[in-house]
Parts: C-alpha cells; sequence; structure tokens
C-alpha cells in the first residue's frame, strides 16, 4: 500500500454526525474503485435523508468508506 490511496480516501469520503444520531453519517460518496481498501465483506446501506446522500458504506482499515451506489465496483463489490 502507498501513502497516496489513502490521502485519497480520507478526501473522498467524509462523515458528519447528525445532532442526536450516534452514526455517522456520508455526505460525499467516491466512484473511484477503492476496492483494494476495503476490508471484509460487511458493508451498509444508506438511505438519501437531509444532508446524508445514498452511500454504500464500506470498512477499511483508515476507517469508513462513503461510495456511490450506482459505481461499476461497488455493484461488483455488493454481488460477491
Amino acid at each position: 500500500c502507498t501513502g497516496a490511496p489513502n490521502l485519497f480516501l480520507l478526501r473522498c469520503t467524509s462523515t458528519k454526525v447528525r445532532p442526536g444520531s450516534k452514526r455517522a453519517c456520508c455526505v460525499v460518496v467516491t466512484s473511484v474503485d477503492m476496492s483494494p481498501e476495503v476490508v471484509g465483506e460487511i458493508y451498509r446501506e444508506q438511505a438519501a435523508r437531509g444532508h446524508c446522500v445514498k452511500a454504500i458504506i464500506f470498512n477499511t482499515k483508515n476507517g469508513q468508506l462513503c461510495a456511490n451506489p450506482a459505481a461499476q465496483w461497488v455493484k461488483d463489490r455488493k454481488s460477491c
């Protein structure tokens, strides 16, 4: 792993905690193929609500990754 993908991952993922919420939500998603960064097979689907955007949330060794559900790599990863 090089430092560059990790820096990009941090820039392209954004979470923001809603007041009164225990869980952060994605406000920005990436369509860039970040599948090498994904750890494990578990993901979470997030619906668009308020400032939160529709997203598929994967775990990485650097935290959560907010991905665009329409991106082909995300569809491929979900079907595994």
